[in-house]
């Protein structure tokens, strides 16, 4: 061969493509697999060689200058990407090659004005221009039309018993504000000069050991200060009067440290404030990301203590005769609200409340032990921190939206699940999901967008909630929540079982609740074996007639875990031989079981859409084939029956859609094309399983003769559509709330 490098290289792949082959296990010989890698090698090669010969030719005839100009671009590119334009690489190299062809467009038309120039520069304008318009659209919602409007007028939803007021409804407080620091912030006249109340700083060197190189040079240059002398610096939303007032933390997540967050949560404050709790949104901007680097996570406990330290502050003061803040605060009324990696410091700040030493380091003490009661966790991480946080005995609140950009999963139903209640307080835990809310827009500061630029401009904002809508629902749940484990007013617990109770408060839209009281009597979560026909205290489990059943965790949208198991059940009428006998999974309960029911307890259990498409899993190849050529059938308006049976053979039923509606799968598009979202996102919905009670006297209602003190069964018939799916959980007995 002429060209002898070339015959070097290639001798040098081969042996690469040779060792490649002879490992690659197909069950062949392995010296058959090598030759045939060889084979492949050699064709690589010489294709790749013509082809970049061809190419050569045809450079000779452009100018050096030309050829520099185009490589130069190219090479600056790499090196911006590299740098961090945070596109996802095949859009960006797609751009960037557009851009370059534009600027040759325009340099040929300038050179020699021909046909084919002319032609060249209009197509390059208009793919231009195209994608600029694209860049700078707000985007649209593919799935508008998918899912019938919340709270439409033909939904039948049992009335509250109970006289709710508005809990996003402003009290009848005045509302006094302040801020109070250690006033060493060189950058915030708020958090130095302008502080009501000077607090000492704090030693926290011990809690994050990243902090040093150039993080600790450059913040500290910014800040004026350092993890040795760290600030206690907060805003507080005081109700004007005598007190004592319950006490309420808000600190905020992780975003640009000099783009201040703590005041993007005065909505909340001052709500909160006028209806009589003390609110502090907490300054921890320094521990936030930065140019000069982010901590990722590994400055969680740092997040958690300080807001212990906030805490440990207001004791202080409350305990003082002669400070003007003594006696003001309830020290037996404490809630935490976290966002985003705030929501995880808080469950963090309510596991370490107790503990006598720092789990991290033991030689340092703590000694904390405040009454919270609360914990509210705002599109919260729950990952960030190695430890795995298992709360017990507290009031819990998650509220997550569906079109989060940046944590694309319910993180906080995680935690949700692994609390444990071990004493006879009532308390309770509940999720909120809200269709169409984003991350940011929980902080006023924040945003329409969860990215900064240049990545916001892949973003489709146009399915968001406004921000004063996702405002309005974030108070209506966290006031609600504050008002029924601050004040005891249980009543609002109801708009966590039902929502529509609330619809008159909220923006019309999609809200999936979860909800579980400390009372509630479990008899099966799927989470205790492999036998899919038993549950727990030795209830039994047998179906007739289903197309698929089986139990699994369910995934988020991007494959992770929400860590935790259910049971999937689908139904296919359309597709059977016989269409009369309906599907029935029938739990038939133990003695232990059918104890707990009484005439003011419920029938709960946890339920979401599942996928119809999942029914393919029964089809043979030639139906499968034949399916490619029919329209694909819609996704159902789920609906099925309970019906309940007591020992002496009576029987009561009750449809779904009598309590509360099952909604069909909530999609979403998070960016502006759709391949974007399979890749930076994962998947376009994801399971979210809301919460149904069933009062046991509506049962006694249906059929007086029905003995709700000995319940045998509970069957799910699925008689009201002809195909479907639904993944069902935590299916119990909830007491008097």
């Amino acid at each position: 061969m002429k060209n002898r490098l070339f015959s070097l290289i290639l001798l040098l792949t081969l042996v690469f493509y040779a060792i490649a082959g002879y490992h690659f296990l197909t069950g062949w010989h392995p010296i058959v697999m090598m030759l045939i890698a060889i084979l492949i090698g050699v064709v690589i090669n010489l294709v790749v060689y013509i082809v970049f010969n061809f190419l050569g030719k045809g450079i000779r005839s452009i100018p050096l200058k030309s050829i520099t100009a185009i490589l130069s671009g190219i090479v600056v590119f790499i090196i911006l990407k590299y740098f961090g334009f945070g596109w996802p690489t095949i859009l960006y190299s797609g751009i960037a090659t557009v851009g370059i062809l534009l600027c040759i467009a325009i340099y040929r038309f300038q050179l020699k004005r021909t046909f084919s120039s002319n032609v060249f520069l209009i197509i390059m304008l208009i793919t231009s221009g195209y994608i600029l318009f694209i860049l700078a659209d707000n985007g649209t919602d593919p799935y508008d039309k998918e899912v019938p409007l919340a709270f439409s007028e033909n939904e039948n939803f049992l009335p509250s018993s109970l006289p709710l007021e508005n809990p996003a409804a402003v009290g009848t407080y005045t509302v006094k504000a302040f801020t109070y620091g250690s006033g060493t912030d060189e950058q915030r006249a708020e958090f130095s000069t302008g502080v009501t109340y000077t607090t000492n700083s704090v030693d926290g060197t011990w809690l994050i050991p990243d902090w040093k190189d150039k993080k600790k040079k450059w913040r500290e240059r910014y800040w004026g200060f350092g993890a040795e002398n760290f600030p206690l610096n907060g805003r507080v939303y005081m109700p004007e009067g005598d007190g004592p007032f319950p006490l309420t933390l808000i600190v905020h997540g992780n975003h640009s440290m000099i783009d201040y967050s703590d005041d993007g949560y005065g909505y909340l404050g001052e709500l909160l404030a006028s209806r009589g709790i003390i609110t502090v949104s907490v300054d921890e901007n320094f521990l936030n990301g930065h140019w000069s680097g982010d901590f990722m996570g590994k400055e969680m406990p740092a997040r958690a203590w300080l807001l212990l330290k906030h805490l440990e502050q207001w004791r202080n003061w409350n305990t003082e005769d002669d400070h003007e803040l003594a006696h003001k605060v309830d020290m037996d009324n404490i809630m935490l609200v976290g966002h985003s990696r705030g929501g995880e410091a808080v469950s963090i700040a309510a596991a370490y409340n107790p503990l006598p030493h720092f789990p991290d380091q033991a030689k340092q003490k703590f000694d904390f032990n405040f009454n919270i009661k609360s914990v509210i966790a705002l599109a919260p991480t729950d990952y960030r921190y190695d430890r795995k946080i298992i709360l017990k005995n507290i009031n819990f609140l998650s509220i997550q939206g569906s079109y989060d950009s940046d944590e694309v999963s319910f993180w906080g139903m995680r935690p949700y699940r692994r609390l444990q209640y071990t004493d006879t307080i009532n308390q309770f835990k509940t999720g909120v999901y809200i269709h169409h809310a984003n991350h940011g827009q929980f902080n006023s500061t924040w945003g329409n967008s969860d990215f900064g630029a240049p990545a916001k401009w892949l973003l489709n904002l146009n399915p968001l909630l406004k921000e004063e809508q996702q405002q309005e629902a974030a108070k209506v749940f966290i006031s609600a929540f504050a008002e029924a484990t601050l004040k005891d007013n249980h009543e609002n617990r109801s708009i966590f079982k039902n929502v529509s109770v609330a619809k008159q408060w909220l923006p019309v839209e999609h809200y999936l609740t979860s909800f579980e009281s400390s009372n509630f009597h479990t008899i099966a979560n799927f989470e205790e074996d492999l036998d899919i026909t038993t549950a727990k205290n030795n209830t039994r489990i047998s179906t007739s007639n289903l197309a698929l059943w089986k139990e699994q965790y369910l995934p988020t949208r991007d494959k992770g875990s929400q860590e935790n198991n259910a049971v999937i059940l689908g139904w296919d009428y359309e597709n059977t031989i016989s269409s009369s006998d309906k599907a029935i999974y029938e739990m038939m309960l133990s003695a232990d079981d059918s104890i707990p029911f009484s005439p003011n307890s419920s029938l709960q259990f946890t339920l979401g859409s599942g996928n119809h498409e999942w029914l393919d899993i029964n089809l043979t190849e030639a139906q499968k084939e034949a399916k490619k050529d029919k329209e694909e059938r819609e996704v159902p308006q789920l609906d099925f029956t309970i019906q309940l049976t007591d020992a002496a053979g009576q029987i009561s039923t009750l449809k779904i859609s009598e309590i509360k509606g099952i909604t069909k799968p909530l999609k979403t598009r998070f960016t502006k094309f759709a391949f974007l979202d399979k890749q930076m996102i994962g998947a376009d919905w994801e399971v979210q399983l809301q919460t149904y009670h069933f009062p046991i006297e509506t049962f006694t209602t249906i059929n007086s003769e029905f003995n709700i003190d000995a319940i045998s069964s509970i069957k799910f018939i699925f008689d009201q559509t002809n195909y479907g799916v639904v993944v069902l959980d935590e299916i119990g007995v909830a007491g008097d709330d």
